[in-house]
Parts: C-alpha cells; structure tokens; sequence
C-alpha cells in the first residue's frame, strides 16, 4: 500500500532527510586512511542521538548496526568492523535515521585518499545515474520511467546494474511500497503522484551485475571482485520539481557538530579504536 503524505508529514521528512545529510557529510570527512570501520559507525550514532533521532539500521531485521560501510567489491549492506581505511579504497557509507516518527535514508560512496581512474569513472557514472533518476520521478511519470532514466546512464559504459537491490517508497517505515528498480525491465508502470516519498538508489558495479551475500549474511560483494558504487536520495514528488529530501551537496559542518565531535575526541571515544576525527 502507497501512503501520500499530507504537509505536515512532508515537513517531518525535510527534518529527517536533513539530518541524514548532515551525518553523512560529516563522515564522508573521517572516512580517511587509518580510520576504522566501527569509529565511522560510532560516530553516525553519536551524531544522529545528539539530534533527538533514532538510527534506523540499528534493530533493523536483527541488524546491529547504525550504519552500512561497503568497501571496493562490496555492494550494500557492509558490516562495519575494525577494517582499517587504505590509501586508494572507495567507500559506500549507506545511513538512515527516524525522526519523529518518519524516516529519512541516503547513501554516497567516496574515495579514501587518491583512488584509481576507473573508480573515479564508476563513482561518477553512478551519481550522475542517481540525479537522472530523480529528474524522472515527477507527478504523471511512472516508475519504470525513472528505472529507464538510471539504465540510460549506465548501460552506455558497460557497467553492471544491481537487480537483487532496489529503491523504495519511504515515511513511516524504513521501507515502503513501491520497489524503484535501477533497471526498466523490473519496473513496474505504477504512475507517480504528489505526495509519494521514495529512495531511488542505484548500485553499479564496474564488472558483471551479479552479487553474492557474504557469510555474515549482509554483506553484498560482487560476484567477480569488481568495484561497485551506491548512490542513494531520498525524495518527495511534487506537482512540479522533485524535491531532494536528503541533499548532502550543500550541507556544511556546523558548530554543534563540531563541538560532539571534539567531545568524543576528548572522550576518547576513537583514540581506543583508531585514529581521532582531524
């Protein structure tokens, strides 16, 4: 079932999806050389509880996490560990909070320190597949538009389009009808309305499409080793331009930020399990 959000519900998803960009800038700066895995876990949740919110990941089908940290080859969904961060790594850092009720969830992937050409090339094509995505999801248009709208980006470059994942509908509850396929032959002709919220959020590898799931029974690596990229926007659709709920590209560190950041610092809080936030 699709739940359209009256005003008031939309104005509580601005407040959650700002949140999540706000955390997700500030660990796109730890994610660094020499910083592990569980510091950058820490900090997203000493962040989103400083705010009033909740994570949304942490319980999450039995997840015990506040925060997805996929490195290289691995797609969705990776556990963060005492993994260290290398020179020339990329990072999928996937995150999502609930305030109020309402949920907001986004993902970008960086590099760690100066990184490859083909990585750069497959972060960018994959980004540039996520804005293409959401230009598509506007009131009349379907979900197989906007599905259409990422392959139109990808496929040119021969890269792999995740089926296993998918985008979804987004508010109440972390995930939603409908499913946002990245790719037109799984998505469905469902039309797109005001009011609708949804994650779009292609995952791309640089080889073959097909992934596998770790052990762990989390972690999606791809199945040939290839490097693989997410991007993800939660948004709302309007009677005119989609509206980004969760748009990091503007968001700047702020002092109350800051200022958590220098108490763990001076907590300890990552000088006991890797290097301290710069």
């Amino acid at each position: 079932m699709i739940h359209i959000k009256s005003n008031r519900e939309l104005d509580l998803m601005r407040q959650s999806g700002k949140m999540v960009a706000r955390v997700l800038m500030e660990l796109t700066k730890l994610a660094v050389p020499g910083m592990k895995l569980i510091d950058l876990d820490q900090a997203a949740e000493e962040l989103t509880l400083s705010f009033g919110a909740k994570p949304s990941f942490k319980g999450y089908i039995g997840y015990k996490h506040s925060l997805c940290t996929s490195v290289n080859e691995q797609v969705v969904h990776g556990i963060p560990t005492d993994r260290v961060l290398k020179d020339g790594d990329i990072i999928g850092l996937d995150f999502g909070l609930s305030y109020q009720g309402f949920h907001g969830d986004s993902a970008v992937t960086i590099a760690v320190g100066a990184v490859s050409d083909s990585a750069k090339e497959l972060m960018l094509i994959t980004k540039q597949s996520l804005y293409a995505g959401i230009d598509a999801a506007r009131a009349g248009n379907t979900i197989k538009d906007v599905a259409s709208a990422i392959e139109n980006v990808v496929k040119p470059h021969g890269f792999g389009i995740v089926k296993e994942f998918v985008g979804h509908g987004i508010g109440q509850k972390l995930h939603e009808d409908p499913q946002i396929p990245n790719y037109a032959a799984g998505a469905s002709t469902l039309k797109l309305k005001p009011g609708m919220t949804i994650a779009i959020e292609p995952m791309v590898n640089r080889g073959t499409h097909k992934v596998k799931v770790l052990g762990d029974k989390w972690t999606a690596v791809t199945n040939d080793g290839h490097l693989s990229a997410h991007y993800e926007h939660s948004i709302a659709i309007t009677d005119g331009e989609p509206e980004i709920l969760t748009a990091w590209e503007n968001i700047t560190s702020n002092s109350d930020i800051q200022e958590l950041l220098k108490q763990l610092k001076e907590k300890g809080t990552y000088g006991q399990r890797g290097p301290n936030p710069a």
